[in-house]
């Protein structure tokens, strides 16, 4: 739905302005009109202003991080719910705020309130800390009267959206520590280790085995030319950065991503649990079936994933139901498809689609401890074969000068 931005003055003569979401501008002038406030300026907003915040890692660039805003939800939900007045209960959590860039935060959207704005179109000029479907909850919630009931909903959404992340950050902790251990172990090895070895077979004037020549010429090529290798990866990293950000390469990247086997399982079914958990808080809080989609969309943390779903939203749009929908954007499999078939007839789809999101969350969580098991063996192989490889390329040519000396003596 498009946004708004309006200036006017209220029955006192005092300047206002804010962001309405609202179909036309006619409408939007005849909802200031019924809040007594003389529209002087309407201008609609760009959509990619009004929804420009994509769900992404929290902190990256505001001023929340994700255990934050579930804490702000939490705290708002409880004051609300103790009758506070929305101002008042932004004042007390601006008070209680550990951090000065929240405290800062929470009065920039108090003073959005005092000029007359609702609390949705305050914190939709915070797009950085707010995603656009944490918004539209909001906005929901106010229209309904169930704003306590809403921020409720989205604390328990973010915290199961900080249980998964953490989950998957504890899978790869420690696959993550052994590559690099191995990465710094080459370096030293290559750099410091080798060099003396090969100085010492130098000076013994004898031929050596081939795994032996190609440690050393690999070793001295990383001494002579390691300013260059560090340029290269520098350049290399800064340029798939550059790439994976934009469109077209984040969603060949996030496509790809989805074919590597076991992560890409993991990936797709941790897509399909958020949308599913998503899609039931929002229907469950009266977001229209495609606004919710659309909003969700963005909040999968897929590219490939999100053009499936907004081909969703286009069908549902073209008068088809959800479920033939989902099945023509390929990415559900028969047993979800039947869940949401079953509950757009008994009229209970949030609740299956919530029974769906505790399906996938299992199930990810099942893959994600079979991630450690199966990633282990692989280490353990490339670990050692680095070994072996570096043991026989220095003592080889031990052995042999031993065993020349052996007949020799003989």
């Amino acid at each position: 739905m498009p946004t708004f931005r309006y200036s006017g003055r209220d029955a006192s003569g005092a300047q206002v302005s804010g962001d309405l979401e609202v179909a036309s501008s006619e409408l939007a002038a005849s909802l200031l009109a019924g809040r007594g406030i003389i529209p002087l300026r309407i201008e609609a907003q760009p959509e990619a202003e009004a929804e420009r915040a994509p769900w992404r890692l929290f902190g990256e660039r505001g001023h929340l991080t994700l255990t934050e805003l579930q804490i702000f939800s939490q705290q708002m939900h409880a004051l609300l719910r103790a009758g506070l007045p929305i101002l008042r209960s932004l004042g007390a959590i601006q008070e209680s705020a550990t951090r000065p860039p929240v405290a800062q935060l929470m009065g920039d959207i108090g003073a959005s309130l005092d000029q007359g704005n609702e609390l949705s179109a305050a914190l939709r000029r915070h797009p950085d800390d707010f995603p656009s479907l944490y918004v539209a909850m909001v906005r929901v919630g106010e229209q309904t009267g169930r704003l306590d009931t809403v921020l409720k909903r989205l604390a328990e959404w973010l915290a199961f959206e900080r249980d998964t992340r953490e989950r998957v950050k504890a899978a790869v902790r420690y696959p993550t520590f052994v590559v690099i251990a191995m990465m710094a172990a080459m370096l030293v090895i290559n750099l410091f280790v080798i060099p003396r070895f090969a100085n010492v077979y130098q000076s013994m004037q004898v031929e050596l085995p081939l795994i032996t020549r190609v440690l050393i010429g690999f070793s001295g090529f990383m001494i002579a030319w390691w300013p260059l290798m560090l340029a290269a990866a520098a350049a290399t990293v800064f340029g798939f950065r550059r790439w994976r950000v934009s469109e077209a390469g984040g969603l060949a990247w996030d496509r790809l991503m989805l074919r590597v086997p076991v992560i890409g399982r993991i990936l797709h079914n941790a897509a399909l649990g958020r949308f599913a958990r998503s899609m039931s808080m929002a229907l469950r809080s009266g977001v229209p079936v495609p606004q919710s989609i659309h909003l969700i969309a963005q909040a999968v943390g897929n590219a490939f994933m999100s053009r499936r779903l907004e081909r969703v939203r286009t069908g549902i749009e073209r008068g088809e139901s959800l479920h033939r929908a989902c099945a023509a954007a390929g990415v559900f499999n028969p047993l979800v498809l039947q869940m949401i078939s079953v509950g757009e007839e008994s009229g209970t789809l949030d609740e299956m689609l919530e029974h769906m999101a505790d399906f996938y969350a299992h199930d990810v969580d099942y893959d994600l401890k079979r991630l450690s098991s199966a990633i282990e063996p692989i280490l353990i192989v490339l670990l050692g074969g680095m070994v072996l490889v570096l043991a026989l390329g220095v003592f080889l040519p031990i052995w042999d000068l031993g065993q020349a000396a052996m007949r020799r003596g003989a």
